[in-house]
């Protein structure tokens, strides 16, 4: 490392040291360098420190309460030899898992909160915050999706093979090794106040509910309940039918309410605080009630009946749509809708963050304070699917405090998405948020090192959903890059960390989603990657044997005269699923929001935009800015060798460099591609393309090989 190479150059004479203090400052920081050595990232933001000497009075003896003990002793970063006291008792401030801290105190009424509460006042230590402070969560449920095959594939995953499962031969088998990855991912959860966990794939195999697996299931349970982290399960609506042999799954029918019933008590029993159940029904080729000309409303309703007594919930995803060349944007809110105050109160309809399918940008899901009778959570994915994987550096917090923080004004001005959902506004007997975890095998558990910051950020907007992503950006950059071996007056002193490092790091994190949407598809464009696995360019695909919405055309709707689909009351009208002033707001091209009007609006390539420049020229604008702030990124990388640890550096340099010439390809694939439509120039002084057409037509953008096939019509 630079700053390594340049303390061992002074001490061995090579340059002027002007006091014994800065001798003191150079041998600090090459000892703690050598300590720290190469990390892999498997501590992730609890990184282990110098242990200081506390003492820590607490009488209750529950083991969560303990473990809580545990960690405030072995991970005290404060004042040696100081007295904290840990008190397991209600107050009236204390709502829920939430806790009240003082600089010398932890008090919680949950076994759980107290957990979350020393969590808290560590991380508030290490990051130098006020100790002084009421937090409770703002939902009651707070779970990570794992998209986990039973053979040890991950849906969407890029960080590895699944901790939980391993191939069929090998699947059902626990070792020591095992339950000490799943105790440190259970630690990490509770760290930030995750206190849920889906196993399996929304996508599920019937096999997951049989005997031999609620074994191995019960194992799991037993190590993540250590630290307040409930399982729940996926399951494939017509498991009567595989599993029970049965010759329905007709929600109705009292056989098959038997089975599930059965099957429910089988699970409780092994498992007694299991949190129920997450289903995908009807969508994607997936069995659910309306094969039998039922509801979501009578599906979802009868494992909610069943779980009830247990006191589970049923996750429901609204994530619908049919093969149709109408408005997949629509579909959502038209199935479920009507049903809104049929659902039981323990059922939760899980809705994307926006209407289509996690895409870089998205207007809200008018589902969202539209239904006012019926619990609603919101479903972030925290795996980066269509966001370059774990490849680019993409820091997603900033896209969920945009949809947490929109307006939806269902009920009034300020009728935010998170009011909307945590309670706030409407009535709701659970509160859950979810995110789809890009958590895998590798040795720094995310594919990448600021894929972790994700992780981290989903738990802090789920226990906090009025945090700030600037805030959560600085705790993680603290906890996760900061030299624990060092005060912060050394750290000013030796190297300036927190100029040099933290904040040009954390601006770059801030910056990075808005960055991606302008390389990849500005102004509202959505859904143009590559057919193979939503990785790079492909506008251009859309063979006759593809389902029309599995297309990119079907979303860019590029021709002669313009670009952007017509969602407007003189197309599809999905404006009008939006709660006034917005529906307006949206339908007008002249007051629509320029980050959605390709998304609302088939806009002619020479419409005068509000910077002065036609719509072509500002696409030009849009993916240009967006390629030149990632070289940006790459460059200032590059300045910051000195303040992290060689292999974690490497490691980041080396994706940044990838994500760069992915930038370049992105730009040139769009916009070559929609110029065969527009038949503009570029403008003055733009940069010309380094791609041509054919050959970006005719590659896998994530190898840069040559298809086995054409992506041409």
């Amino acid at each position: 490392m630079k700053l390594i190479t340049r303390c061992k150059y002074l001490l061995s004479g090579g340059g002027q040291i002007r006091s014994c203090q800065s001798i003191l400052f150079l041998l600090l920081i090459l000892t703690a360098a050598k300590r720290a050595g190469a990390e892999n990232g498997h501590g992730l933001w609890l990184r282990k420190g110098k242990t200081i000497s506390v003492t820590v009075t607490c009488r209750s003896s529950a083991a969560m309460v303990q473990l809580a003990c545990a960690e405030l002793r072995e991970n005290w970063c404060g004042k040696p030899g100081e007295n904290i006291t840990i008190a397991l008792k209600p107050d009236k401030a204390i709502k829920g898992d939430g806790f009240i801290l003082t600089p010398h105190s932890i008090q919680a009424a949950t076994p759980a909160g107290v957990l979350y509460g020393v969590f808290d006042f560590l991380r508030r230590q290490k990051c130098r915050q006020d100790a002084s402070i009421t937090s409770n969560p703002s939902y009651g449920r707070r779970v990570l999706d794992h998209w986990d095959n039973l053979n040890g594939t991950i849906e969407r995953g890029y960080a590895g093979k699944s901790i939980f499962w391993r191939d069929e031969k090998d699947s059902l088998r626990v070792t020591g090794q095992d339950r000490k990855l799943w105790r440190a991912y259970a630690r990490a959860n509770a760290s930030i106040g995750i206190n849920g966990a889906v196993l399996n794939n929304v996508n599920a195999a019937p096999p997951i509910l049989s005997g031999r697996y609620l074994k191995k299931i019960k194992e799991i349970a037993d190590v993540l309940r250590l630290y307040g982290v409930r399982t729940y399960l996926s399951v494939n609506f017509a498991s009567p039918i595989v599993l029970g042999k049965l010759k329905t799954a007709d929600p109705l029918d009292p056989e098959v309410i038997k089975w599930w019933q059965n099957k429910i008590h089988d699970i409780y029993t092994v498992i007694p605080d299991f949190g129920g159940f997450l289903v995908k029904a009807n969508s994607e080729g997936q069995s659910g009630p309306q094969d039998y000309h039922r509801t979501h409303a009578d599906g979802a309703n009868m494992f909610a009946d069943a779980l009830r007594p247990y006191g589970g919930i049923v996750m429901w995803r609204a994530f619908v749509y049919s093969a149709s060349d109408n408005d997949r944007a629509k579909q959502a809110y038209a199935e479920f809708m009507p049903f809104d105050g049929q659902f039981r109160d323990n059922v939760i309809i899980q809705v994307k963050n926006g209407p289509v399918d996690f895409q870089p940008r998205e207007p809200f899901s008018p589902l969202f304070g539209a239904m006012k009778k019926t619990s609603v959570m919101p479903e972030f994915q925290i795996t980066k699917e269509y966001l370059g994987e774990n490849i680019h550096l993409v820091f997603l917090s900033t896209l969920w405090e945009e949809l947490l923080n929109s307006d939806t004004y269902q009920a009034c001005k300020g009728s935010t998405v998170a009011r909307c959902t945590d309670g706030s506004i409407y009535p709701q007997k659970y509160t859950a948020i979810a995110g789809v975890a890009n958590i895998g095998l590798d040795s720094n558990w995310c594919g990448s090192d600021f894929d972790q910051a994700n992780w981290y950020a989903f738990g802090r907007l789920a226990w906090n959903d009025h945090l700030s992503s600037a805030l959560i950006a600085d705790e993680w950059l603290k906890l996760t890059f900061s030299p624990d071996s060092l005060t912060a007056a050394q750290l000013s002193a030796a190297h300036n960390w927190q100029n040099n490092f933290l904040a040009p790091v954390k601006d770059m994190m801030l910056k990075s989603r808005e960055v991606m949407v302008n390389y990849m598809m500005p102004l509202g464009l959505h859904h143009i990657f590559s057919a193979n696995q939503h990785y790079g360019p492909g506008p251009w695909y859309a063979p006759k044997n593809v389902r029309v919405d599995w297309t990119p055309p079907y979303y860019h709707r590029a021709d002669a005269t313009g670009i952007g689909f017509g969602r407007t009351r003189s197309g599809s009208d999905a404006v009008d699923q939006y709660h006034q002033p917005l529906a307006d707001e949206f339908n007008g091209i002249k007051t629509c929001p320029d980050k959605y009007l390709l998304w609302f609006h088939h806009v002619p390539w020479t419409y005068k935009m509000a910077s002065g420049r036609t719509l072509w020229d500002e696409l030009c604008f849009h993916y240009q800015d967006g390629l030149q702030s990632v070289r940006n990124f790459q460059k200032l990388w590059d300045t910051v060798s000195g303040y992290v640890d060689e292999q974690r550096f490497n490691d980041v340099q080396s994706k940044l460099r990838k994500q760069c010439h992915d930038a370049q390809v992105y730009k040139d694939g769009c916009l070559l591609y929609f110029q065969t439509f527009s038949k503009m120039p570029f403008p003055t002084g733009y940069e010309r393309p380094v791609y041509d057409l054919p050959y970006l037509e005719s590659i896998d953008p994530l190898t840069m090989e040559r298809l086995p096939f054409s992506n041409k019509k």
